[in-house]
């Protein structure tokens, strides 16, 4: 947002030095990012008188000037045209710097005549482009400084333009009445009246307005317009074109020049048609999809479904909101306008925007949020202005829609700004404080002002309070310690397990990354992502158009980045919340690790060992068990489509509640994503794993047993599609209390093992652990448990004991 000193004050009463009104504006949450002040560049520059001027004697076109000034008189030579005697100049003495041609001048002989100073030109004092000669003035003192002099008798050329930053929350201070408001609540100055204006129309507008039903509510609220006829559109005042150009505006017209002014002077967008060039009358309506419109920057954009236009009886003719249409454009020629006030649905701005590329200032105000209240008076405001500059006979009003009502109100609690900010303000300074913001005030209750749609609660009242009252006077204090006794846990169990499942992945060796929690929807649509209930209504890029389904896609995207910058082995992991909804309570926390490329220490060849599934098995049981997750966990077969097939598994708790998933990622994955080579990963999720049970305060009684334990040992015929986790669960399954450990010792597959045991047959072998606890197993015990276990595993596999 830019702005000129002469211009804020205009809204804003004061006699507030420059430096004190740039403090007080960044202290305001204002940030000042420039601050453009001709006066300090041209501070040192006098003005000077000659005396006499003679031709140079070595060079026709130079002249050696005797110039009067405050030091005396001194010898100049100069090449304008205009140098003479008795003109009034304005005098650069030696040591001083030329901004217009970036050097410091010093006292120097030209074609052997000595020359101390010279006398400038605008040009080279930045002050316009002329250079056909050295400046003349009317009138002036010897010595007197030159920035005196023009703010006394040309103030445009000094006066400083000021660039803020606007937070989005702020729409207001996109106006310069809006900033000349908060300097006057913090006590710059005083704000003056609002303009106002009141213009009776003496005819009936012949183009009317209407709004389709299916854009009121999110399209556009409420569209104003009068005709204005017989206009004369030259050029704009000076003052106008000074202050749009000192902004960086190129004044246009009275009629466009008009419109940019109310735009940064009031955050109020508007928009000026050619009457003469609108057929019939204006629609706002949405778009069916495939028009096109040849807009005013020259471009020709063709629209999606669902844009909203402006239309006449023959076509878009305007992008509502955003910038308006050529061929209805005002020019020089254009008699009869008519001027359009409208309130605009912000979302909706933003989506077209965004869609159609177009960065206007209608487009930036609008898409974060005008005063709607102020759409009445804005009309008759610029009404007005265009009468008194280029004259012309206003028509009615006339209205589509409604002014959307904004009224809402709060309780100010005075306490609050001790309790939540820790700042002592008396009650009576928050309510004055408000009241110059433009709050209302009945009782306890404050009434938000229609220009500040970021204020939606109580603490927000207490936010402005102590914006004004200035944040920096904030003194740092320490907390109240407890009188006696030990504070409670702050951490939540979920919070803790965070921190332990962070600190054990970053020891194993990996490199934390922080990821956005939005991703495409191509990327989301690999880790069963991507539907409309994860999909953002306001998306910041296409490419972060929906909430992420998994870890991995942040971590593979990284992946992809570090290896196009030349790093192949890699580490990394991240914990956060993946979401498989669009609700508050459809997300869930994880932790995923990826590794690509080799790990480990260089052996004696001076090779190290690529990464495989069992790796990031290990990594994703070491989490759980930090966690405190049961050891009694099965691995079963994982089915995610972003998992290789048959080189990836669950660790679970049954076969509904997985704690984790590992494996080597998908080749086709590894392809979408960018990531070559390849990479292994896990993924562990933190509220599936229950926690403990509160420890007691005595242990549970030493299960060791001093009986001998038995180890035998079986190897089943199977088919080839049986896990061998459903023999080794089987078997667990025969006797809890004696059988403490089964597990796989062998697997013999491939055509040799069909040969002998038949076609799609493999053979699992298994040692089973029996652990008596009361008398030792004697032959007979153990055959009838070994008897069991071999009906077990047949029932549960169709499988044979192996001969």
């Amino acid at each position: 947002m830019k702005f000129t000193l002469s211009w804020l004050k205009t809204h804003l009463d004061t006699d507030a030095s420059l430096d004190d009104i740039l403090y007080a504006l960044t202290d305001l949450g204002l940030e000042v990012e420039e601050v453009h002040n001709p006066a300090e560049r041209l501070g040192d520059f006098t003005i000077a008188k000659v005396l006499s001027a003679e031709k140079h004697p070595e060079a026709d076109r130079l002249k050696v000037c005797n110039v009067l000034t405050d030091e005396g008189e001194k010898q100049i030579v100069c090449g304008a045209p205009n140098a003479r005697e008795g003109i009034t100049v304005v005098l650069a003495k030696p040591g001083m710097y030329i901004p217009g041609l970036d050097i410091t001048i010093s006292v120097g002989k030209i074609r052997g005549v000595e020359s101390h100073g010279m006398m400038a030109s605008e040009r080279e004092m930045e002050l316009s482009d002329e250079h056909d000669g050295i400046i003349e003035l009317p009138s002036g003192e010897v010595g007197d400084r030159f920035v005196d002099y023009l703010a006394e008798h040309d103030p445009a050329k000094v006066d400083a333009m000021i660039e803020i930053a606007i937070t989005p929350n702020r729409p207001d201070a996109l106006g310069v009445r809006g900033i000349a408001r908060d300097l006057a609540a913090r006590g710059l100055g005083k704000l003056k009246p609002a303009p106002e204006a009141k213009v009776e129309g003496t005819f009936k507008s012949p183009i009317s307005v209407t709004i389709d039903e299916d854009t009121r509510t999110d399209g556009c609220e409420v569209f104003m317009g009068r005709l204005i006829k017989g206009v004369k559109n030259g050029p704009s005042p000076q003052w106008l074109q000074d202050w749009l150009t000192a902004i960086g505006l190129r004044p246009i017209s009275a009629l466009v020049d008009i419109t940019n002014f109310f735009t940064y002077d009031q955050n109020r967008p508007l928009h000026v048609f050619d009457a003469d060039k609108v057929k019939g009358n204006l629609r706002v309506h949405r778009t069916k999809g495939g028009e096109t419109l040849m807009a005013l920057d020259e471009k020709e954009y063709t629209f999606d479904a669902g844009m909203v236009v402006i239309s006449d009886d023959e076509g878009v003719e305007s992008i509502g909101g955003i910038m308006g249409g050529l061929e209805t454009g005002c020019t020089e020629e254009t008699v009869n306008v008519f001027l359009e006030a409208a309130v605009w649905d912000v979302v909706q701005i933003a989506k077209t925007g965004r869609a159609l590329k177009i960065n206007s200032d209608a487009r930036y105000r609008n898409e974060r949020g005008i005063d709607p209240a102020f759409n009445p008076v804005a009309i008759e405001l610029a009404t007005q202005m265009i009468l008194d500059l280029c004259g012309g006979e206003p028509s009615e009003v006339v209205v589509a829609g409604e002014v959307p009502d904004t009224n809402r109100a709060y309780k100010l609690d005075t306490d609050r700004v001790q309790s939540l900010v820790g700042m002592d303000i008396p009650a009576d300074t928050q309510r004055e404080t408000l009241t110059a913001l433009g709050f209302e005030l009945d009782g306890d209750m404050a009434s938000v002002p229609s220009w500040r749609p970021d204020v939606q609660g109580s603490a927000d009242l207490v936010e402005e309070v102590a914006r004004v009252a200035s944040l920096t006077k904030l003194e740092g204090r320490p907390m109240a310690r407890a009188s006696v006794g030990v504070p409670g846990p702050i951490l939540t169990p979920m919070q803790k397990r965070e921190s332990i499942a962070r600190r054990t992945v970053a020891a194993l060796g990996y490199n934390e990354c922080v990821t956005y929690s939005f991703i495409d929807k191509d990327t989301a649509e690999l880790f069963a992502g991507g539907s409309d209930a994860t999909m953002l209504a306001n998306p910041i890029s296409s490419e972060m158009s929906h909430m992420r389904p998994d870890l991995l896609a942040g971590l593979l995207q990284a992946a992809a980045r570090n290896q196009a910058r030349g790093v192949a082995d890699l580490a990394l992991f991240e914990v956060g919340p993946a979401f498989h909804g669009g609700e508050p309570e459809e997300q869930h926390i994880q932790v995923a690790g990826l590794l690509v490329g080799a790990t480990g220490p260089k052996d004696v060849h001076g090779e190290r060992r690529t990464v495989d599934l069992f790796d990031a098995k290990a990594d994703a049981e070491a989490v759980l068990a930090a966690i405190g997750a049961p050891a009694k966990a099965q691995i079963l077969r994982g089915k995610n489509a972003w998992w290789h097939p048959g080189r990836n598994g669950n660790i679970c708790l049954g076969p509904k509640k997985i704690l984790a998933s590992f494996g080597e990622v998908h080749p086709k994955t590894l392809e979408k994503m960018g990531v070559k080579g390849a990479a292994v990963a896990f993924t562990v999720y933190l509220e599936e794993a229950p926690f403990k049970r509160k420890s007691k305060a005595t242990r549970a009684a030493l299960g060791a047993s001093d009986l001998q334990a038995v180890e035998r040992d079986f190897a089943f015929v199977v088919d080839t599609g049986v896990e061998a986790a459903s023999v080794v669960n089987a078997a667990a399954g025969v006797d809890k209390n004696l059988i403490t450990n089964v597990h796989l010792f062998d697997q013999f597959t491939g055509e040799t093992a069909e040969r002998q045991m038949g076609e799609g047959k493999k053979s699992l072998a298994i040692t089973v652990r029996l652990q008596p606890k009361d008398k030792t197993l004697k032959e007979k015990d153990i055959e009838e448990v070994s008897a069991k276990i071999i009906a077990k595993v047949e029932k549960a596999t169709g499988g044979t004991l192996r001969g």
